[in-house]
């Protein structure tokens, strides 16, 4: 039988409080799909927008468990998984609870801290085609463990020949991307899409360095039927800074290589943050 081990890259670590994780400890995990996450890209020890991941875990910690996160220690943990040797990696810190008590949710359950690192994830720079379907995602603030939907829409889109699947709310209007935010450009300024969905990371940083580089941003209503009306489209995630979106549904954009240089310049003027 092969080992399962063979292929697993060799600076993969996952660790449970800060220490090693046995068959147990993850028990609940794998049974009780119930918790949060955040996931970033580590340069030499420092991630940008580390601040902003810290108060994503700490806020969703206080709601999902009723239990504060120590901060503190968590970011100890994801220090000792970076190592130090400065090597780039990506980095994923899932809180959930062994002590949450599935018949009495209500009580206040302590919160564990599972951190995985392993190689940084590559993107393709290609342009996607996505396809607009109508979904909620569950608290869609929450950056939450409850991913089934998620792929399943993406997979339906890449069924229909499709790269991936763009959600729009009762209303008609563009919400998010599966496991993305979508930014739309009109040839001025860069418009974001306001309804409910997870405030990503980079889009929080994309924002800040648009501004510090004099680019005009605004959040607003994005009815589906409108976004033709815009030069170009783009995602972004924990993964990339933005990679160009090519057409939703049966509307074209155009790929912008001057837009692409904005935002990227947008990003890297965001400081690195030492873990």
């Amino acid at each position: 039988m092969d080992n399962p081990d063979m292929n697993r890259p060799a600076n993969y670590r996952i660790e449970l409080n800060g220490s090693p994780a046995s068959v147990e400890d993850l028990r609940a995990v794998a049974l009780v799909n119930y918790g949060h996450f955040t996931s970033m890209q580590v340069q030499g020890g420092c991630v940008r927008g580390l601040g902003l991941h810290l108060d994503r875990l700490e806020r969703s910690t206080r709601e999902l468990f009723g239990c504060p996160l120590d901060v503190d220690a968590t970011r100890g943990w994801m220090r000792q998984i970076a190592g130090d040797d400065n090597a780039a990696l990506s980095l994923r810190v899932n809180v959930f609870s062994r002590k949450l008590h599935r018949d009495h949710l209500a009580e206040p359950a302590e919160p564990d801290v599972l951190i995985a690192g392993g190689p940084v994830r590559a993107i393709s720079a290609a342009s996607l085609r996505v396809r607009s379907v109508r979904y909620d995602r569950e608290a869609p603030h929450i950056k939450h463990v409850g991913t089934f939907g998620l792929f399943h829409q993406k997979r339906l889109a890449q069924t229909l020949g499709y790269d991936d699947a763009l959600f729009v709310d009762a209303g008609g209007a563009v919400a998010e991307g599966t496991i993305w935010n979508i930014g739309f450009f009109d040839g001025e300024r860069v418009v974001w899409p306001d309804a409910p969905a997870l405030e990503g990371i980079s889009m929080q940083l994309l924002k800040a360095g648009l501004r510090e580089c004099g680019v005009d941003t605004i959040t607003r209503r994005v009815p589906l039927g409108d976004v033709g009306t815009f030069r170009s489209a783009f995602f972004t995630n924990s993964s990339c800074t933005a990679v160009p979106i090519a057409a939703i549904d049966d509307v074209s954009f155009m790929v912008d290589a001057a837009l692409a240089k904005t935002l990227h310049a947008a990003m890297s003027s965001q400081p690195l943050e030492r873990i």
